[in-house]
């Protein structure tokens, strides 16, 4: 304690064993002690009260897509972060594509990390991705610090990152377990896809028909099939059929190493109320029917569903066409994830806990960051979100610190308002001024 630099206080603290008042000390950007509230602060420490404001862990969001380089009028590791920071997001975990060059070879990663380096808000660490012929990379990105691979079952969208199919898939994927990786994937079948009708035009049913559950819910039998073979470790990214969560429980049951994430979207939108031509909310797997929500919502509660998300994957406007079958399909989260989560979680009876365990403590356990990130406790990077709980914002999009102000949240009114986020020990924006980035490039550990 009398080392300590800063101490911050709360009547709500969300530790790794529940909610408490509690003073947290600071030393040289790590947390040293989780203390009783009225501790008395050591000379020459400065004290941060946030009286009842929520101090999270800062949120660590392992699918994002900054699209920095190559697409950078899209997103940037600048805007990206700093929407990051503004939502409470400390650590975040780049995809692989829709950057030019894609993130697939180690002189890849060289570029993305040079471009990347001097303009993260926040801590940054990178996927690999596995593609048809590249199977020879993935070793050397393993060595060079990407935290796993990325692969699609189905068309990715851009023409640099082509899908793998079943026999590429199971080389990608005995490649990987051989040096014990992770393997994350777009789990969508390319043949049920194709077999679904696809009218295109701007009406929501059409869409949602042409990308049915059985797409999603063949893709991941497969790679649950693949996963118990090699015994290798899968993650299904983005899940939005629920009708692949008896299978999920079933592998798991058998001992296959399988996590799964969902996003805020398909927890708190819904296909019945996307209103036609209104391609903001288009994103592939889609947006589904209420019914379907309320299973993902129960699976999270049960644990079959690891974690949320946001594959926040932004577009320019124009690529947001009142035509969901050529409209960009993607998502905006990154500012807006922790309070649309928030909302709807509360209105369900979970706790601030349940959100902190969703998307800090999993997420960073996911990509083995968790001795550092997602947990206020002694030894911990001092990475903190204060949120005022029962504080309500309606969005408005110029309010967004994204590239594209383009969201799906328009207009809505959330509960959670972030006062405040801290890197390593220093606030890095409140109430909306930033300091300049301090954010570190991050390696697998």
């Amino acid at each position: 304690m009398s080392d300590a630099e800063l101490v911050l206080r709360s009547t709500r603290v969300i530790t790794p064993e529940g909610t408490r008042a509690a003073a947290v000390t600071v030393a040289a950007g790590t947390i040293t002690a989780v203390l009783p509230y009225d501790t008395e602060v050591p000379a020459g420490a400065r004290l941060v009260d946030v009286g009842d404001d929520a101090l999270l862990p800062g949120l660590v969001d392992t699918h994002v897509h900054v699209n920095d380089p190559g697409r950078t009028e899209w997103e940037g590791f600048w805007t990206a972060t700093r929407a990051a920071a503004a939502g409470g997001i400390t650590t975040l975990v780049d995809m692989p594509l829709n950057s030019l060059p894609p993130t697939t070879t180690v002189e890849h990663l060289r570029t993305k990390r040079d471009v990347a380096r001097d303009k993260a808000h926040i801590d940054v660490g990178f996927w690999g991705g596995a593609l048809p012929g590249n199977v020879k990379d993935l070793r050397p990105l393993h060595d060079a610090g990407v935290f796993g691979f990325k692969a699609f079952l189905s068309p990715s969208g851009v023409d640099e990152f082509p899908h793998l199919d079943q026999e590429q898939l199971a080389r990608s994927l005995a490649e990987i377990a051989g040096f014990g990786g992770l393997l994350i994937v777009h789990a969508e079948d390319p043949h049920h896809l194709a077999a679904a009708p696809q009218h295109g035009g701007p009406r929501y049913a059409d869409f949602l028909a042409s990308r049915p559950r059985d797409a999603e819910d063949t893709a991941i039998a497969a790679l649950i099939a693949h996963a118990r073979r090699l015994d290798a470790r899968v993650h299904v990214l983005h899940l939005s059929s629920s009708d692949a969560l008896p299978l999920i429980r079933a592998a798991r049951a058998d001992g296959v190493r399988i996590t799964v994430e969902t996003c805020p979207h398909y927890l708190t939108l819904t296909a019945e109320e996307v209103p036609d031509g209104a391609s903001e909310f288009k994103c592939c797997p889609p947006i589904r029917e209420a019914a379907n929500q309320d299973l993902l919502w129960a699976a999270l509660a049960d644990g079959t569903i690891d974690c949320v998300v946001t594959d926040h994957s932004p577009s320019t406007a124009d690529l947001k066409t009142a035509d969901f079958a050529t409209a960009w399909g993607g998502i905006s989260g990154l500012q807006l994830s922790l309070s649309a989560v928030w909302t709807e979680a509360r209105r369900r009876g979970h706790t601030l806990d349940d959100v902190v365990r969703w998307m800090s403590a999993r997420t960073a356990a996911l990509v083995g960051l968790d001795a550092r990130k997602g947990a206020i406790a002694p030894g911990r990077d001092a990475d903190f979100a204060v949120l005022a709980p029962e504080e309500t914002f309606t969005v408005d999009p110029a309010g967004l610190q994204h590239r594209n102000r383009v969201t799906a949240y328009a207009g809505r009114t959330l509960h959670g308002v972030v006062r405040s986020t801290w890197l390593r020990g220093e606030r890095i924006v409140a109430d909306g001024e930033f300091t300049p980035p301090k954010g570190t490039l991050l390696d697998r550990p």
